[in-house]
């Protein structure tokens, strides 16, 4: 977090409140640094739809170009298709203006680099170090800035239409409903789904900064309308994105939420049977147990990383792997790009459908039953870390997995995970097992110790 000495990127880029934390002339220094990483131009920089993106992707051109840097402006756009331009239409990187699922208040910048894939940690250190320093390479006023929003979103969604079986989806006819919650992929998953023969009934469609629909960040809790009109219009599914359009969450035909790994172990597994066998599935840590399960019995294997879709994302790289997945929606197809991608995860999703010709909920409920809980606990970064060390010391258990926070194995089948957020003043709590009365007691006595430890006094 950018109020931290010596360290600005979080879990996934910089982020802060505009105008506080994340402050102009914090903005400018912070630009100036990139110019000096990237070295060369062109860069396509986008924004998503909230209040204070036009602004900074306005102070972010032209401080590139200040630094010498060529500028192609992408304009308001989903992230994954900022991505995408950054690899495939010759661009040096990519900047996105975007807080994703954070409140309206926050926003923030994803820096991308050539092979369209966040930075990795090592070039963040670069970065920071450039602006701790203030190593600015400045060519005053030399570069050009240009508009390049209409052939992004034409070659990506033509991209998206030849990685599936178009003939298959459009044969189906399928019905869905798209509940783009006043974020960027207003733009373009209802485009990309009339393209491709699906009937789009769209809800939250009007961009708004403020989110007033939902909130940026789908969850079970505030999907009401979307679940009530899928069930009405006798859709297919219906699928919500988050601000920025880079994760996913489905809804299937009866109305129910499906959680987002859950429904990418399904796409895993449909994956791994037909054009991807034997390949390796990449995933964070706290991923649901169903994703290794699935994987087994395929013959494939997982590579579990630290939470946080650039350490997917690069793994993935690294490997070379097509398959890459978090347990919030976010689901990456590496044919496209190694990234978190709404509208490719909804087309694999159609696919699939028209291809084992079952509805959504059945597909879903061939699955290993599991029971799952998430939570989160508001309180700042060193407190975050007293309540890891805490829920390590507690009781007894079968081992715990330090890789990301503390995963904690009560036995073979049931685990319970604490980590702090790397991107708000939080520590997120993981549960998942084969036995729900297990885990309904587990989860209260942890969370009470979670809360208490929150609002000790003890001395540090």
């Amino acid at each position: 977090m950018i109020n931290r000495i010596s360290k600005l990127f979080g879990t996934n880029g910089v982020r802060g409140t505009f105008g506080t934390g994340l402050t102009l002339d914090f903005i400018v220094d912070f630009t100036y640094a990139l110019a000096s990483y990237y070295k060369n131009g062109p860069i396509i920089v986008g924004r998503d739809g909230r209040m204070s993106s036009q602004i900074i992707s306005r102070i972010i051109r032209s401080t590139l170009n200040s630094g010498g840097l060529e500028v192609g402006y992408a304009g308001l756009i989903p992230t994954p298709c900022l991505q995408y331009a950054a690899k495939r239409l010759g661009y040096f990187g990519g900047v996105m203006v975007t807080a994703s699922h954070n409140p309206p208040e926050y926003n923030g910048i994803k820096v991308i680099a050539a092979d369209g894939v966040e930075i990795p940690r090592a070039d963040e250190l670069e970065v920071e170090t450039n602006y701790y320093s203030k190593r600015f390479s400045r060519i005053d006023g030399t570069a050009l800035d240009f508009h390049d929003q209409h052939r992004l979103i034409d070659s990506y969604s033509n991209q998206v239409e030849q990685l599936v079986d178009t003939d298959k989806i459009r044969h189906r006819k399928f019905t869905i409903v798209l509940d783009v919650g006043n974020g960027a992929q207003a733009i373009v998953a209802p485009l990309l789904a009339e393209k491709i023969g699906c009937k789009a009934i769209t809800i939250n469609s009007n961009i708004d900064g403020r989110f007033p629909a939902r909130g940026p960040e789908p969850t079970a809790d505030n999907l009401q309308t979307l679940s009530s009109i899928v069930k009405s219009a006798k859709a297919d599914f219906g699928v919500a994105y988050d601000g920025d359009g880079d994760r996913s969450i489905f809804c299937d035909e009866n109305g129910e939420i499906q959680s987002g790994d859950r429904t990418a172990a399904k796409i895993v597994d449909y994956l791994l049977s037909t054009r991807h066998k034997g390949e390796e599935v990449v995933c964070p840590i706290n991923t649901t147990m169903a994703v290794s399960i699935v994987a087994n019995e395929a013959g494939s294997k997982v590579v579990h990383t630290k939470v946080g879709s650039v350490e997917v994302s690069r793994e993935m790289v690294r490997r070379k792997s097509s398959i890459g997945l978090e347990e919030n929606g976010g689901f990456m197809y590496g044919k496209l790009n190694e990234v978190r991608d709404g509208v490719m995860t909804t087309a694999l999703v159609l696919e699939m459908l028209a291809t084992e010709r079952e509805t959504f909920s059945n597909l879903i409920s061939s699955l290993p039953k599991l029971f799952q809980y998430k939570s989160k606990f508001r309180c700042d970064h060193d407190k975050a870390k007293e309540v890891v060390e805490a829920c390590m010391g507690h009781g007894t258990f079968r081992n715990v997995e330090t890789l990301d926070g503390a995963k904690i194995w009560l036995d073979e089948e049931t685990w319970l995970m604490v980590r702090p957020s790397g991107t708000e003043p939080l520590v997120r709590m993981y549960a998942e097992s084969t036995d729900e009365l297990l885990l309904k007691s587990k989860v209260r006595e942890y969370r009470n110790l979670i809360e208490s430890t929150i609002t000790s006094n003890k001395l540090r």
